[in-house]
């Protein structure tokens, strides 16, 4: 495909916001952020493993398919991105045809994993915490139902980027904790902010490292100021689940997860 050609396509998919370089074409070269993803990649691409070979990927809210098509560069036998935008989700089919990568994308919630039936040797959960209504729900479905080793993991941060150690409980007296600027925080955004009305939760450092840890992950390193790269715990039940690759219903989570999946 020309130049000519790919431009004409791009265009006719909307506006990009991932900056992708497609046969020597940029899909957003005028990003307030830069050359991005690439950008951001480029300071934690070294915590993922160069070759992925016989690896499965899993990219939840994959947008145009940056991530996907990065670990599918790298050789990973089966990539799967998911977004709820059909819109996302046609730029990544566009991205992976003329890259000559063979990746599949679905249009798919967050919140409806367990279908999927199988986990993943590697997920990717980048740039969507922050948009979801239901934050902690989306990592317990994650490690529930499709992460079978790591999860790569990035959100927004606001507030105190210090991290301290805090106790395992306090007395319903004692309550100077809920003052300290690192103690876990997750801000809550009622209107907009950004100028997107999709941001909804916003955590802080320690938040988010402890939502980490509550959904039954090992933070494994810290490559990037917002980006964690996980272990996923052995949760009860993953023995009599190891033939199917499937996860049953945990703490009313599916149920739960049916009721909650509105975006704004």
């Amino acid at each position: 495909m020309n130049q000519a050609s790919i431009i004409a396509r791009l265009e006719g998919l909307g506006e990009w916001f991932h900056n992708l370089d497609l046969g020597g074409v940029q899909t957003a070269p005028q990003h307030a952020l830069g050359d991005y993803p690439t950008c951001k990649w480029r300071r934690f691409a070294h915590a993922i493993p160069v070759s992925l070979a016989g690896k499965t990927v899993l990219d939840v809210g994959c947008n145009a398919g940056f991530y996907s098509l990065e670990m599918k560069r790298r050789g990973a036998s089966h990539v799967l991105g998911i977004d709820e935008d059909e819109g996302y989700l046609a730029q990544a089919r566009f991205a992976a045809e003329v890259s000559g990568l063979d990746i599949e994308f679905r249009r798919m919630s967050v919140y409806d994993v367990a279908s999927l039936g199988e986990r993943f040797d590697l997920v990717i959960f980048m740039g969507v915490l922050y948009h979801l209504r239901h934050p902690l729900l989306a990592l317990d479905l994650l490690a529930e139902h499709v992460v079978a080793d790591q999860l790569l993991f990035q959100s927004m941060l606001r507030g105190s980027l210090e991290v301290e150690p805090s106790n395992e409980d306090y007395a319903f007296a004692e309550t100077r904790q809920f003052e300290n600027s690192s103690w876990p925080k997750l801000h809550f955004v009622e209107q907009s902010y950004a100028r997107d009305p999709t941001n909804w939760w916003i955590p802080n450092k320690a938040c988010a490292e402890a939502m980490l840890r509550s959904a039954g992950f090992e933070i494994l390193s810290n490559p990037e100021e917002e980006v964690y790269l996980c272990r996923r715990a052995a949760l009860a039940g993953d023995a009599g689940q190891a033939n199917t690759g499937q996860a049953s219903p945990q703490n009313g989570a599916q149920s739960a997860a049916q009721n909650g999946a509105g975006r704004r």
